[in-house]
This record gives structure tokens, C-alpha cells and sequence, in this order.
């Protein structure tokens, strides 16, 4: 749940930003033109319009970034683990959980699990454990197996070398 708290958190630090230029904009245009600084006049319209355009389009990605926490929460904490379960208690299409789920798999919101058609799966897999060799030791002639790449002799504890 890490990694989509923080990117919801700084989408709504973006959103609030963005919010609060429109009027700080204003508040820069009327100051300069009141003092006479056109390079406050400038400053003041870039906000202006940075705010005026930008706050839309910064509450829709934190609308979009909650979206896909409701989700990420539903699984991890509800442990609803199939499309179905999830498009019915989160009140959407199966569709729209599907592309959600790419996003968050995509994103790497979903840590730990793996999806298997319209189920998700606790991913268990371990790491490959080192491969068993058998060789014959060129001192004593005693075959034995042996993992990793320090090799001795079991029987008469040889250092033997893999060439």
C-alpha cells in the first residue's frame, strides 16, 4: 500500500498547488499594476493561467490516483481477489477494474500479488535455489554433489577447483 499512498499524497500536493496559484496570480497581477512592475504583471499571468489550467487537470489525476486506491485497499485489506468481487464492491464495470488493475500492476501499486486472467494470486515464488552438480574427486576418487562454486572434497576435504 506504500507505493500508491505516496503517489496519491503527492498528487494531491500537486492539485492543492495548483489550486492556490489561480488566486496568488490574481493577488501578483493587481500588486504589480498597482506598483507599476511589469515583471510582477508577467509573473502574476503566469500563475494565472498555470492555476486557471492546471488545477482541473491536477483534481483529476488525485480522482484517478484515489480511484486506484479504493482498489489497491480492496485487495489488500478486503482480500477480494477476483474481478467480479471487486466491479461489485467498488460499484464499477468489470472492465473498468480490469484496465485499473493494468494500471496498477503496471505502476507497481500491487506488490506481491500476480494476476491470472480475472484472479489475482499471492505471488510465492522463492528464489532458485543453486543448482546440484555431482563430480568425482581427483585425490581420493569419491563422488559426491556439491552446490555453489567452493568445492571440497566431503570425504578427504580437498580443495578442488570446477575446471
Amino acid at each position: 500500500m506504500a507505493p500508491i499512498r505516496k503517489a496519491l499524497r503527492k498528487s494531491l500536493l500537486v492539485a492543492l498547488i495548483l489550486t492556490m496559484m489561480f488566486p496568488l496570480g490574481g493577488i501578483l497581477l493587481g500588486v504589480g499594476l498597482g506598483i507599476g512592475q511589469p515583471g510582477m504583471w508577467g509573473v502574476g499571468i503566469a500563475c494565472l493561467a498555470t492555476g486557471f489550467y492546471g488545477c482541473t487537470f491536477g483534481w483529476v489525476e488525485y480522482g484517478n490516483k484515489r480511484v486506484l486506491y479504493r482498489l489497491v485497499s480492496a485487495i489488500v485489506e478486503e482480500h477480494l481477489y477476483s474481478v467480479q468481487e471487486l466491479a461489485v464492491q467498488l460499484s464499477m464495470s468489470e472492465k473498468d477494474v480490469r484496465n485499473h488493475l493494468t494500471v496498477c500492476f503496471q505502476k507497481r501499486y500491487l506488490i506481491g500479488f500476480k494476476r491470472e486472467g480475472d484472479l489475482l494470486t499471492l505471488n510465492e515464488n522463492q528464489a532458485l535455489n543453486e543448482r546440484e552438480n555431482v563430480m568425482e574427486c581427483p585425490y581420493c576418487g569419491a563422488k559426491f554433489t556439491y552446490k555453489g562454486t567452493n568445492i571440497r572434497c566431503p570425504y578427504c576435504d580437498s580443495p578442488i577447483s570446477r575446471e
